[in-house]
């Protein structure tokens, strides 16, 4: 201990010391509690709630991750409790095993401990209940808090420096003076300066740094002109009331001071003061049991967990390494699937993706003989497969397809299970010119969205227990079906695209023969039904393909397969919107007409189009004739194929967005309303004004845009009985005129 005149270099070497603590020490009967929550199979932040909002360490400790997660007490009085909800269990788990336990288990060090922690929570309840006295806007949690942590400085010198702060601690016993003043002589600094510079190390909250400070100064002076050092006022009035009940130990042997004179200028009367004493010992007796700081056996109990807890955790690392070979194994099916997906691509046949499927399952599963056949097009009598008798030797075939059954066994025990080949395709093993042995040969039947799209048989050479292989082929054939599904319905919308391209250019060829040009509508209409065809066969396989994509992506933690994964998702995204797109083309909602003012319309369209377009404020010059009516619309749907007019007049601007002209007058026969919208933009060859209002036609670089908005925009306005038409020029603009009825 140094002697009466202080090295000024021991402060600083007392600073130091301090500085160098990341957490405050919690006693053994404290960790006991929390380690018996801590580990339990269902466990929540909120249930440590009430031992860290009664412990000094752990307190401190969670306010300083929350700081760190960017929550604050101070955002709606949020309390330490309501704080755990929301943040991350692992990182509150995390966060209370790095406290460190006090191991001084039976010496004077715990006894001394253990009342420094029931003067802590005298001083919290205390705060709390004067803070609620003093006004319904004072934060009484925040008190509390404050309260608990007001000696943390105490906490920090016994824990850095124990036997140094002992014999500070009798000292100030033998001379009946306060420990600060004993503290300042010896260490020339004291626990109310350490604290507030752990505070801050540990970014607690502004009010309780104040008080941890302050609260053993002149806090009436100082709140007179400092309000928010009226938290440390709260605290000192607590601190002296906790003594004067003679509840744990403060360190401190001086006369407390009067906690009358405090209470009358915080305005708090003697009866709610007393009533605050005769309170205060059972409240504390609370929560010292819920910290089990009276328990007779402490030390005991803390070590019977924590043997516990390590039985726990070496059972859960045997665990750990059982679903370590479990990934393992799964880890080599995914290179497997990763694989076979690389290998192909939207243009891919189902006959190739079949063939890179069946060589990859001969590869990774060291079978014998296999093929992979399809099931036959519709009333179709072949069907396609693939024989594969090693990598370097595969062939492509035509079968034909069995008369009376389907050649993919079906029905809920079969759609998932490995079954004996000889038994279900016989009819199969008569066409081909491979020698399998039918004892060893599995067939596994390729089902996607209930369909089955194909079947593979493939000779095991190995023995093989069914149960297992049944689990580990079902994902792998299951991404093999949707895959294939997806060719199959990639090949027919080839077939769709082929007889849109022929119903596009119909009314062209019959132009020479026919005085005038066959009625838009019908063309139109058959699109929509081929339209809602495709979208319809599309729809099944991409969801699947999407939802195995992400399932693998889960589980993957190699970079460059994860990014594999991230473009088939993205992709699959893509081709949901296209779909998404040729439904609403196909099949759009029958209209709902009311009568409504065109004026209206144009402004609801404006604000949609700088809504779609990322414009703030477009340039859009209406005028709207004083005779024009009413139109007689669904006005959402005319809102939105106006808008869609409006955001290709912008699109038609190289620079920044050109101005939008727009015209609204009643025609001649008083029974529509004429509108004429009119951009300044680049305008359109005849080539292309041609296709303008053709689905999925844009004049932009592939992969910019789907070319629906034209196509959605006359298909909306003829469905409520108007027209559009187009006229353009290069270089000189486009005008779009439209016509809605009036009734």
């Amino acid at each position: 201990m140094p002697g009466k005149t202080t090295d000024p270099t021991v402060a600083h070497q007392v600073e130091l010391a301090i500085s160098q603590l990341d957490s405050l020490s919690t006693l053994p009967s404290v960790a006991a509690q929390f380690f018996s929550k801590l580990f339990k199979h269902q466990f929540s932040p909120s249930a440590l709630a009430e031992i860290i909002e009664s412990d000094p360490a752990l307190t401190a400790r969670i306010l300083s991750v929350m700081h760190q997660q960017g929550l604050s007490l101070y955002d709606e009085k949020l309390s330490i409790r309501q704080a755990l909800d929301k943040l991350p269990a692992q990182l509150v788990r995390d966060s209370v095993l790095s406290v460190e336990v006090f191991q001084d288990l039976n010496s004077s060090r715990a006894v001394l401990k253990k009342g420094l922690a029931l003067h802590a929570l005298a001083v919290a309840c205390c705060a709390k209940n004067i803070a609620e006295i003093i006004s319904p806007k004072m934060d009484s949690q925040l008190a509390y808090s404050a309260g608990l942590l007001h000696d943390i400085g105490k906490f920090a010198l016994e824990q850095a420096m124990p036997k140094s702060f002992a014999r500070i601690i009798e000292e100030a016993k033998s001379q009946n003076a306060p420990a600060c003043s004993i503290e300042q002589k010896h260490l020339g600094t004291n626990h109310t300066i350490l604290g507030k510079r752990l505070a801050g190390k540990w970014h607690l909250p502004n009010q309780i740094t104040m008080a941890i400070w302050l609260h053993h100064s002149n806090t009436n002076i100082i709140s007179a002109s400092m309000p928010e050092a009226r938290i440390a006022q709260i605290i000192q009035l607590a601190d002296s009331t906790a003594r004067q009940c003679g509840i744990g130990q403060s360190g401190n042997h001086d006369s407390p001071d009067s906690a009358e004179q405090i209470a009358l200028l915080l305005s708090i009367n003697p009866g709610q003061l007393e009533q605050i004493r005769r309170n205060l010992p059972d409240q504390v007796a609370q929560k010292s049991q819920i910290l089990g700081l009276d328990s007779p056996n402490a030390a005991a109990a803390y070590c019977d967990i924590v043997h516990t807890t390590a039985v726990q955790l070496a059972r859960q690392h045997t665990e750990l390494s059982l679903e370590n070979h479990r990934l393992q194994s799964v880890w080599h099916h995914f290179d497997f699937i990763t694989d076979f997906l690389v290998s192909i691509n939207s243009a891919t046949e189902a006959i190739d993706a079949a063939e890179n499927f069946a060589v990859r399952w001969q590869k990774f599963f060291q079978t014998g003989p296999v093929c992979l056949y399809l099931a036959p097009a519709d009333n179709s009598q072949f069907l396609e497969a693939v024989i594969i008798e090693s990598p370097s030797q595969t062939k492509k075939v035509y079968l034909n397809a069995p008369a009376e059954i389907h050649p993919v066994p079906q029905g809920p025990a079969r759609s998932s299970a490995i079954l004996n080949a000889h038994e279900y395709a016989d009819w199969l093993f008569e066409q081909l010119d491979v020698e399998f042995d039918l004892n060893q040969t599995k067939l596994a039947p390729l089902i996607s969205a209930g369909k089955a799209v194909g079947a593979i048989v493939f000779e095991l050479r190995h023995p093989a227990d069914t149960e297992k292989l049944e689990e580990r082929f079902r994902a792998t054939t299951s991404i093999a079906a949707s895959i294939l599904d997806m060719a199959f319905t990639s090949r027919k919308q080839q077939r769709f695209a082929e007889q849109f391209a022929q119903l596009l250019s119909q009314p062209q060829a019959d132009q020479q023969q026919q005085p005038a040009p066959a009625p838009p509508a019908r063309s139109l209409n058959a699109l929509a039904e081929m339209a809602a065809g495709a979208a319809h066969e599309l729809n099944n396989p991409l969801s699947v393909i999407s939802g195995r994509a992400q399932l693998l992506g889960q589980t993957e933690t190699d970079l460059e397969k994860t990014q594999i994964l991230k473009q088939i998702q993205e992709n699959t995204n893509e081709i949901a919107a296209i779909i998404d797109d040729l439904m609403t083309f196909a099949a759009p909602p029958q209209p709902r007409p009311s009568q409504i003012d065109i004026k209206q319309i144009l402004d609801e369209a404006t604000y949609l189009a700088a809504q779609k377009t990322n414009v703030e404020k477009l340039d859009v010059q209406i005028e709207v004739a004083e005779t024009s009516k009413n139109v007689f619309v669904d006005s959402a749907q005319i809102v939105s194929a106006i808008a869609n007019i409006f955001s290709n007049s912008l699109e038609s601007y190289s620079g920044e967005p050109g101005p939008i002209k727009v015209t609204a007058e009643q025609d001649e026969s008083g029974e529509s309303v004429k509108l004429v919208i009119a951009d300044f933009g680049c305008g359109m060859d005849p080539e292309t004004l041609q296709k303008a209002t053709q689905p999925f036609f844009s004049a932009k670089p592939a992969g910019r845009k789907r070319g629906m908005g034209l196509a959605h925009a006359q298909r909306t306005i003829q469905l409520n009985k108007g027209s559009l038409r187009i006229t353009s020029q290069p270089d000189s603009g486009t005008t779009v005129t439209i016509y809605l009825p009036c009734k």
